[in-house]
């Protein structure tokens, strides 16, 4: 059994600017899964870096309050919503409440730098 405490995972800022901590990668454990799993933060009045990838992505926002941008439309999102990004969307997150914005990313297949691209 393989049980991922949150507090254990390393902190990292990724390269959209989220403070980010990976549960699960079957690059970096070994594990039969074919997607990544990563707990996100947006802090209060931060957006996080336009981006897009080669694959698929969904968000399940845990906590908070926000809005969603996927190609130009955006929605607000909060918690309990689960958003789902096509491949190559250009996407970003904005936090637009008073507390930080909590989130689960899964990217499908697993997330890899060759396969995102950020925008300036």
């Amino acid at each position: 059994m393989l049980i991922r405490k949150l507090n254990e995972c390393e902190e990292f800022i990724a390269g959209d600017r989220t403070i980010l901590r990976e549960l699960f990668h079957p690059d970096k454990q070994s594990l039969a899964l074919g997607y990544s799993l990563a707990h996100a933060i947006v802090s209060v009045g931060d957006t996080s870096q336009s981006h897009s990838l080669t694959t698929s992505e969904v968000y399940y926002i845990l906590s908070g309050i926000g809005e969603m941008n996927i190609d130009g439309e955006t929605q607000t999102v909060s918690s309990g919503d689960a958003i789902y990004i096509p491949p190559n969307a250009k996407q970003f997150i904005t936090n637009t409440g008073s507390e930080p914005l909590i989130f689960i990313c899964i990217v499908d297949p697993a997330w890899r730098k060759e396969d995102e691209t950020v925008y300036e």
